[in-house]
């Protein structure tokens, strides 16, 4: 029997969510911030498959791109501010039943480091079935065909972020432009720009508000970051509207809306194009 791994990693860059299941690992948080006087976080993790199926647990590093996308550091030691050598996770592997629960316990080492931002991604991943070739039952009419067991390896990455000190950030939206054609939907172009030394992390809301009536949502697009890795950052927002059907003429208003931990909001920046 052949056996092909397919290897699934899910990054949380920010989902504004408190909870996700994903490849039989329910996990919340899924994201953390430690500023002020917290040191501890807690992760509470529940095996929502059918198998009972080990987890093991380490840090990854990731930089950002213009266009939101992560990539995989291969040389951690070449960051100037990873959060990793200030954080403790354990237990680092976990073996859980279908529906057992777990909790796992983050702590953050304060030293004297500089400050600003520090980074890392959490990463958990399920270990993929080690049994023997053979020793699960076979279909005895199929015996004499081929047969291709795929495993599905999953991994969740978490993103873990220190603010230390004096932080400070600000954005402002710029660039924007509306894409469409009578064929398909309609799209707003826009650039997410940011000064500061710590990341952000917020909402995209799109109204439009027409020459008469009252504005209305075409658009919302939760948990953007822009980490400290890039300075801005290229945005594609698909519009709730009717295909072939433009919007009437007024304006398009673009929000970027901080929504941290604290879940207090507040506005980073806005932007509006007419049409």
């Amino acid at each position: 029997m052949k056996r092909i791994l397919l290897f699934i990693l899910i990054f949380f860059t920010g989902i504004s969510i408190h909870s996700y299941a994903q490849g039989n690992l329910l996990i919340t948080p899924m994201r953390v911030v430690f500023e002020g006087n917290k040191q501890i976080e807690e992760f509470n993790l529940v095996n929502t498959g059918k198998d009972t199926t080990t987890f093991s647990i380490s840090f990854l590093q990731y930089t950002m791109n213009e266009d939101g996308t992560l990539v995989k550091t291969e040389n951690p030691d070449t960051l100037k501010m990873p959060a990793a050598p200030y954080l403790r996770i354990y237990p680092q592997q976990v073996t859980l039943a279908p529906g057992e629960p777990q909790v796992i316990m983050l702590q953050y080492r304060r030293k004297p480091i500089m400050p600003g931002e520090y980074r890392s991604h959490l990463y958990f991943r399920a270990e993929k079935d080690n049994s023997p070739p053979g020793t699960k039952k076979a279909n005895t009419e199929t015996t004499s065909q081929l047969s291709i067991q795929l495993t599905a390896v999953y991994g969740l990455c978490i993103p873990i972020i220190i603010r230390t000190n004096e932080v400070k950030v600000s954005s402002t939206l710029s660039d924007l432009e509306l894409e469409s054609t009578q064929a398909s939907s309609q799209y707003l172009k826009f650039t997410i720009n940011r000064s500061g030394n710590i990341s952000t992390y917020g909402d995209i809301v799109v109204e439009h508000i027409p020459l008469q009536g009252k504005k209305v949502q075409i658009a919302i697009v939760r948990g953007v970051g822009v980490y400290t890795d890039i300075n801005k950052r290229k945005m594609v927002v698909k519009l709730n509207s009717t295909p072939g059907s433009p919007l009437s003429k007024g304006k398009m208003k673009v929000s970027y809306i901080a929504n941290d931990v604290s879940n207090k909001p507040v506005l980073y920046a806005e932007g509006e194009l007419g049409i």
